[in-house]
Formats: structure tokens, C-alpha cells, sequence
């Protein structure tokens, strides 16, 4: 290659570079961290389970609350629950409603809490999320519409689907211990 045409080569590079660099610094404009905070306008309680968003915002942390409230993310491999393997329910952090079972979690390998069904049908809802340029599944809490993550068609059987859910968005319940188990310890 000449060097007229390798430096034109360069400069298109370059070019795309400098222009794609500006879609995605616009893209990120747009995500949570980064845009006006603003606070979830769909979430869906009865009149005996709404509140507030200053008694949300005070019951929660600042991370809870970005992640429920402001469709945020947390950082892959810093929430509590992702390398978490007890026995028992993962709740919303907002409203108590049982989401998932630890009978279901599984090792993803993507470093967010990994479940391949919810605890019972209809604990949570999914609607169509287009941030970032691409289309993805949003999963929120049925009961409450906090934002719990995202679901994707990469799990194992019997499903073959990755709830792949923030720690900030919920609490563990532990598994009681069955008092026949604690007397007999080959009952579990």
C-alpha cells in the first residue's frame, strides 16, 4: 500500500473512531448514572401497598434506590447476593414480594445474581427495554414495578432463561429449619 492511501486509510479510521466514540458517549447520556435522576413513573401497588418515594427513599440505601427506582445496574461481581449459595427466597427490596427461590440460582459467570425461573408465575414482569442499541427484556417486580435486571434466552434447562438480577434490588429470607431436620439430621 502506497503511503498517500494508507494515510487516507488512517483518517477514515480515525473518523469512525471519533464518530462512533460520539454515539456511544451519547448512548451514555442516557443510562442511569449518567442522566437527570428521575424516579420510576410505572410502578403499580394497591392503595394498601403504595408509598411514597420519600418513604422509598428513606427505607433504602442510595444504591437500592438508583437500582429500583432509576433503572440503574450495579458493577458485575460487587453485589451481595451473586456469589451467595443458602437456602432460602430472594424478596424485592421494596416491597417484600417473594421473586425467586435459591433452588433455581445457578453460577452464570456473568457476576449478578443468576436465576433460571421465578419463584411463581407471575412474581415478576417483563417489558421491552431498547437502551444501549439493543433490544433486551427488563424485569421488574410485578408487585411493586421496582426494576430488578434483566432476563435473557442464554440459560440452562428447564428454562433455558438467565434472570440475571441486581443484589441492590433484594433481600434473602432464609430457609427455616425443619425441627424434624435439627433432630434428624438425614431429614433436610
Amino acid at each position: 500500500m502506497n503511503k498517500p492511501a494508507a494515510l487516507s486509510l488512517a483518517a477514515i479510521l480515525t473518523a469512525a473512531v471519533v464518530i462512533g466514540a460520539g454515539s456511544f458517549i451519547a448512548a451514555d447520556s442516557k443510562r442511569p448514572e449518567t442522566r437527570a435522576k428521575e424516579t420510576r413513573k410505572d410502578t403499580v401497588m394497591t392503595e394498601n401497598q403504595r408509598k411514597t418515594d420519600s418513604d422509598v427513599k428513606a427505607r433504602l440505601t442510595p444504591e437500592q434506590y438508583r437500582v429500583t427506582q432509576q433503572c440503574g445496574t450495579e458493577p458485575a461481581f460487587s453485589g451481595k447476593y451473586y456469589n451467595h449459595h443458602e437456602d432460602g427466597s430472594y424478596t424485592c427490596v421494596v416491597c417484600g414480594n417473594v421473586l425467586f427461590q435459591s433452588t433455581t440460582k445457578y453460577e452464570s459467570g456473568s457476576g449478578w445474581p443468576s436465576f433460571w425461573e421465578p419463584a411463581v408465575e407471575g412474581a415478576v414482569k417483563g417489558k421491552t427495554d431498547t437502551s444501549f442499541g439493543m433490544t433486551r427484556t427488563e424485569i421488574t417486580c410485578s408487585k411493586c414495578g421496582a426494576h430488578l435486571g434483566h432476563v435473557f434466552p442464554d440459560g440452562p434447562e428447564p428454562t433455558g432463561l438467565r434472570y440475571c438480577i441486581n443484589s441492590a434490588a433484594l433481600e434473602f429470607q432464609k430457609s427455616p429449619v425443619d425441627s424434624a431436620a435439627k433432630k434428624d439430621p438425614s431429614r433436610k
